[in-house]
């Protein structure tokens, strides 16, 4: 029994050493400076130290090579983790165009000014006109919030954006993104490992969804919020809360725990704290479905009728001819609109 234990405890140690080892190769590959070839010969060494340590827990090394493995692949360890651990995010970098600022919230009473809210004229993913603009929007008139998700890379992960709407037309779209400097492309697993800064962007809509729709052509639903007014106003605080946060203190982008989803159930949450959990918080792609379910949807319809009419690509590219209002028509025949959110 005891020599079970002993190798199911060795078994246990592998395996941790193993995840270790994969974890600090892919931190050295995504966070190491200077040239590449050091990189990889420091990732090589890491690696090897961690494959012996899993060998000789195996015990296909001797007892004098594995104590000497298992105390070098300790230091080792423990140098990676302080480094890890000297990381800090930054707002002085050399971002990209399109995350170039920071939003800037100020609140007058029921007026909220906003600096910095993106503007873009997007004539494809890489041919823009940048312009920033500063807005003021009267939460008096504050009539309704639209979730918005962006399919970009199959049916199980999208890009999660909230669009609040006000009487007049007038429209703000808010979405947590990665902040990528100049040279950067966007990276799942860059994501797991401080590659990225986040930002919380705020937008019009032609820039931050018609860019999605038309430009990238990526498949884009909207679903409009059951919210009365006092929980929209809560939300849009909550954004702006969460911006100025930001803005003072610089954060890193987590895919897993710190992304566009997750922030809208965060806010979400400081209203209405009973929100459950669920995995769908993580497989961003049903995270309608995970609202619907949550009666957060307009009633009356199955989810699949609401995901089929909020299906806006056509819409959005018809207005690009017809030169009709963008907000109008990727509204059209959406459930829950009313009339005036979609005529002239």
């Amino acid at each position: 029994m005891h020599r079970v234990l002993r190798a199911l405890a060795g078994l246990a140690i592998g395996f941790v050493v193993l995840l270790l080892t994969v974890w600090g190769a892919l931190a050295l590959w995504h966070q190491m400076p200077g040239p590449s070839v050091v990189r990889w010969f420091v990732i090589a060494m890491w690696s090897t130290l961690g494959v012996t340590v899993v060998l000789s827990r195996a015990g296909l090394l001797g007892r004098r090579n594995r104590n000497i493995a298992g105390f070098a692949f300790v230091i080792a360890a423990a140098s990676l983790l302080m480094w890890w651990g000297t990381l800090q995010p930054s707002h002085q970098r050399v971002w990209a165009d399109d995350v170039a600022q920071l939003l800037e919230a100020r609140i007058d009473g029921n007026h909220v000014h906003l600096n910095n809210v993106r503007n873009f004229q997007w004539r494809s993913e890489t041919d823009y006109t940048p312009q920033w603009e500063s807005r003021t929007y009267d939460l008096d008139r504050l009539r309704s919030a639209d979730l918005v998700l962006s399919y970009w890379m199959g049916p199980h992960i999208a890009h999660t954006l909230v669009s609040f709407g006000f009487d007049g037309g007038e429209r703000v779209v808010f979405s947590l993104e990665i902040r990528k400097e100049r040279h950067e492309s966007f990276s799942a697993v860059g994501g797991f490992f401080r590659q990225f800064e986040q930002i919380l962007v705020a937008a019009d809509e032609r820039d931050i969804v018609r860019t999605r729709s038309n430009a990238r052509g990526e498949d884009v639903y909207l679903y409009r919020l059951q919210m009365n007014q006092a929980s929209a106003r809560a939300l849009f605080l909550e954004y702006l809360n969460a911006a100025n946060e930001l803005r003072q203190k610089p954060r890193f982008y987590n895919t897993l725990t710190s992304n566009c989803t997750t922030i809208v159930f965060e806010l979400a949450r400081v209203i209405a704290p009973a929100l459950p959990m669920d995995y769908r918080l993580l497989l961003s792609g049903y995270f309608a479905r995970y609202v619907y379910d949550l009666h957060g949807l307009t009633p009356g319809y199955r989810y699949d009728e609401l995901q089929a009419l909020g299906h806006i690509n056509e819409r959005a590219l018809a207005s690009d001819v017809s030169e009709d209002d963008f907000s109008m028509s990727i509204r059209q025949g959406v459930p829950g609109i009313p009339a005036n959110e979609v005529n002239p």
